[in-house]
C-alpha cells in the first residue's frame, strides 16, 4: 500500500490497490502507523506518522506514506530515481503507554532498548523516537539524549511538567528495488 500509494503519486494516477473503504479486518481497524523511507545507504529520505489510531490501517499508511515522500519538512521531497531503489519501513504502534518514572534514571531503567518507542511531552515541547532509532544508538543515555535534543529539551534534565509515554511496534519492510 505504501509504495503503491507513492508510485500512484509520481506517476499522476490513481493507487491500484483499490478504494480505501474496501478494506476489512485488520486492515480497516483503526491504527497509528509510521512510514520511514530511507535510501541504499540508509540516509533518510522521510518520515511521517501518527502516534494514536484515528483512521483504518489501510489509510493511514497510505496517507504517511504520501507525507513522509512528499511532505517531511526536514527533506526535499522524494524523486522517481529514489524511489526505485529506497526501503519502505511500516511501524504500526500499540497504544501509549503512560510511564510513571520521576527521574531520568529511573526511566533508563524502565526501557527495553531495541523494543520500546518513546514519546515525551512537557509543555510545547514534544518528540518521539521509534524503535527503531535505537539500532543508531549505543546507549540506553544516548537514545534519551537524542530524543531530548529533538524535543527541544537540554539532554539530562528532568522538567517538572515531563509526561513520558512508550509504545512497541510491529514492523514491515520493502527493501526493493522496484521497477
Amino acid at each position: 500500500v505504501a509504495a503503491e500509494a507513492i508510485r500512484a503519486r509520481l506517476e499522476d494516477r490513481p493507487p491500484q490497490y483499490g478504494a480505501l473503504g474496501s478494506f476489512t479486518g485488520a486492515l480497516a481497524a483503526e491504527c497509528a502507523t509510521f512510514v520511514s523511507l530511507h535510501d541504499e545507504d540508509g540516509s533518510l529520505l522521510g518520515c511521517i506518522g501518527s502516534l494514536a489510531g484515528y483512521r483504518p490501517l489501510v489509510q493511514d499508511v497510505a496517507e504517511n506514506a504520501l507525507a513522509a515522500a512528499f511532505a517531511d519538512p526536514r527533506l526535499p521531497p522524494l524523486t522517481a530515481e529514489q524511489f526505485t531503489r529506497m526501503e519502505i519501513e511500516v511501524s504500526v504502534l500499540s497504544e501509549l503507554a503512560p510511564l510513571w518514572v520521576d527521574s531520568m534514571p529511573e526511566l533508563e531503567t524502565s526501557l527495553v532498548p531495541g523494543a520500546d518507542g518513546v514519546l515525551i511531552t512537557s509543555g510545547r515541547h514534544r518528540a518521539t523516537f521509534l524503535p527503531a532509532v535505537w539500532r543508531q544508538t549505543r546507549s540506553t543515555r544516548e537514545f534519551l539524549g537524542m530524543l531530548w535534543q529533538k524535543a527541544g529539551l537540554r539532554p539530562g534534565t528532568w522538567p517538572a511538567n515531563l509526561v513520558v509515554e512508550r509504545y512497541r511496534t510491529l514492523e514491515f519492510h520493502d527493501a526493493g528495488p522496484r521497477a
